[in-house]
């Protein structure tokens, strides 16, 4: 999705039963550099910065900031879109359930159709078997891989990268600077042609629109990279776009397609593979796992240290969580504690913080400590009274209610009280709490997942920043987190591969449990790639009675609740430089290394008359 500017707005349109191999051990390709802040000089700007819609997410976004000085002194989030899901999902079979809500989002579905079965199994008393236990982790590491390789090259690397800067690269010194930087070579010479070509007739393709000019204080350019370094990053950026295909093809061979698996119900898994099928994913997984580490993590360490500034913005309070993703053999049981088992699984569940906040010691998660508010979001104020102020999920209540009085003119900022997002406001144990994929990697790093201590103390070492792991607290942290847990599941699921096979010869893979009971409740507490992701059902007489859903960037993107306190993404803008307040590009590469997700919009028909019944879901109008 292009980038285009406007007077007021920046866009518009551990368990570790299995070992695997190296996981992002980093060796240094590129001179180690000293972290150092980011101080703006000459003339400072004041007044207000809009990025509105933030472009290249997924759903709709309004970043609205308050800048002094050069720096951003207030911000507020603004999620676009109203679900409804959990309305919908009423009424309908548990079986229903893994279908329906992965049409909340095209880019991680799978992530939640397994929530809804994890949901279902819990509900229907089910521990699902062997082999359906390693199905699941097959088609949900697919989805990882796929989601992961396209936010970094094609969601946010336009952040860093500027393919029209490749013009200007000599293609000899490019391949002289990828085998320096131990990533892979391409046909650059044939690139440079094709982007002359683009850049002739004025038609940029897939890069036109776009924040290349941004400038910092001093008037230097905000893109920072050498033109060889640019042609072999825009080469790869067009290699992802293959690579995120080849993840999807795995789940399309378990699943029957992809977006939107077929596959995944209560109890297991329709999925019966062939040898066949077994043949084409351990190909495919071999080939992404090899694609990851020879292009991929090299890719990060090249480009990082041109942009080691992004390591001094974009902090937060520092607490994080996750459910935890992938059950291992030790993980996939419903005795005892469900945080205790989260704990086993390949990328552990658990809540941790940097700070003083009563977790800096990693811990199980307790459901029981999510509540959520709803006082500066656009529902029913009814349900704000007494008890319902804040509500644990499982007796959360979704009644939408959008006035035109909410709608915040162009230039201005939400005021004072005012409700300003479709996003709820969940917080655990009364504090806020960031979600995602550094999350994930800090709490596995904290539970001392092999892999996971190997590849972060590794970058941190190739980055001249050895042992510093409080700069992942950062934008660049966050975005080098996620793509050294893309290389942790990339070999994980060569291992998984490998287990099905042998799970099949030793007779142990059966895929579907039965349920013995048709009453029940369950959460099905989840990760998808942008987060930690909740889905609970509650089950009468064999159908859903109630349905309550908090996505992972409902965790990231949440407004303030009732005590000011604002989200992580709204507290990481805090301080953030701003150079001009038209193209934030320092914020905008905040906001991209979440990756959040705003999805979905609802529309509906009946087919029998033709009416229609839609929600208007961007509440600043169509532009």
């Amino acid at each position: 999705m292009p980038d285009s500017t406007s007077t007021t707005a920046s866009t518009t349109s551990t368990d570790t039963t299995t070992s695997t191999d190296t996981t992002a051990t980093a060796t240094a390709t590129t001179t180690a550099m000293p972290i150092s802040a980011t101080v703006p000089s000459g003339n400072k700007p004041s007044g207000s910065s809009i990025i509105d819609p933030v472009n290249r997410i997924e759903g709709h976004l309004r970043i609205d900031m308050e800048v002094q000085d050069g720096f951003v002194t207030d911000a507020w989030a603004s999620a676009g879109l109203f679900r409804g899901m959990e309305l919908i999902l009423e009424n309908h079979r548990p079986y229903d359930a893994a279908i329906i809500s992965q049409r909340i989002c095209g880019v991680c579905p799978v992530s939640h159709a397994h929530a809804a079965c994890q949901a279902g199994d819990k509900s229907y008393g089910i521990t699902i078997p062997n082999g359906a236990r390693i199905i699941r982790n097959i088609v949900e590491g697919a989805q990882f891989l796929h989601s992961h390789i396209l936010w970094f090259y094609n969601l946010a690397a336009l952040d860093y990268v500027n393919p029209l800067n490749a013009l200007n690269a000599d293609v000899t010194e490019a391949v002289k600077l990828a085998a320096k930087a131990g990533t892979t070579e391409a046909d650059f010479a044939g690139l440079q042609k094709r982007l002359q070509a683009f850049a002739d007739n004025g038609q940029l393709s897939l890069f036109s629109g776009n924040w290349f000019d941004a400038k910092e204080h001093d008037g230097s350019n905000a893109y920072k990279l050498p033109p060889e370094l640019d042609l072999i990053g825009t080469a790869h950026y067009l290699e992802a776009l293959e690579m995120q295909a080849v993840a999807s093809e795995i789940s399309g061979i378990i699943g029957g397609k992809m977006p939107h698996i077929m596959s995944s119900i209560p109890g297991g898994t329709t999925f019966v593979p062939t040898e066949q099928n077994l043949d084409d994913l351990l190909y495919r997984a071999k080939r992404l796992a090899d694609w990851v580490s020879s292009t991929m993590i090299p890719d990060t360490l090249a480009i990082a240290p041109y942009y080691i500034d992004e390591f001094t913005n974009g902090s937060n309070a520092g607490n994080y969580i996750a459910w935890g993703v992938f059950e291992s053999v030790a993980s996939n049981t419903l005795e005892g504690n469900p945080g205790a088992n989260a704990s086993k699984r390949y990328l552990p569940g658990g809540v941790w913080s940097f700070k003083e906040s009563g977790y800096t010691t990693v811990q199980d998660w307790n459901e029981d400590l999510i509540k959520e508010t709803t006082v500066h979001s656009f529902y029913d104020p009814a349900y704000e009274t007494g008890d319902g102020l804040w509500r644990q999920p499982r007796n959360g209540e979704t009644y939408p209610l959008y006035k035109d009085e909410y709608i915040v003119p162009d230039g201005q900022h939400p005021a004072d009280g005012a409700r300003y997002s479709w996003d709820k406001s969940p917080r655990y144990d009364g504090q806020v709490f960031e979600a995602g994929g550094l999350a994930r990697l800090l709490v596995a790093y904290n539970r001392k997942v092999p892999e996971i201590v190997t590849g972060i103390d590794g970058v941190l070492s190739a980055l001249g920043v050895s042992g510093q792991v409080g700069l992942l607290n950062s934008t660049m942290g966050r975005t080098g987190a996620r793509n050294i847990e893309t290389q942790y599941i990339a070999n994980l699921m060569v291992t998984w591969v490998e287990e099905l096979i042998l799970a099949i010869k030793e007779g142990n893979a059966d895929t579907f449990v039965e349920a013995a009971t048709k009453t029940g409740e369950g959460a099905g507490m989840w990760e998808a790639p942008r987060g930690a992701l909740y889905h609970y059902m509650k089950i009468k007489s064999d159908m859903i009675d109630k349905y309550q859903i908090i996505i992972p960037t409902s965790w990231n993107v949440s407004p303030r609740d009732d005590q000011g306190r604002r989200g992580p993404i709204e507290e990481a803008l805090i301080g953030m430089p701003v150079e001009d307040l038209n193209k934030p590009i320092h914020a905008l590469r905040l906001v991209h290394s979440f990756d959040p997700c705003v999805a979905c919009s609802v529309h509906l028909s009946e087919p029998a008359t033709g009416k229609e019944f839609s929600v208007v879901t961007n509440p600043w109008g169509v532009r």
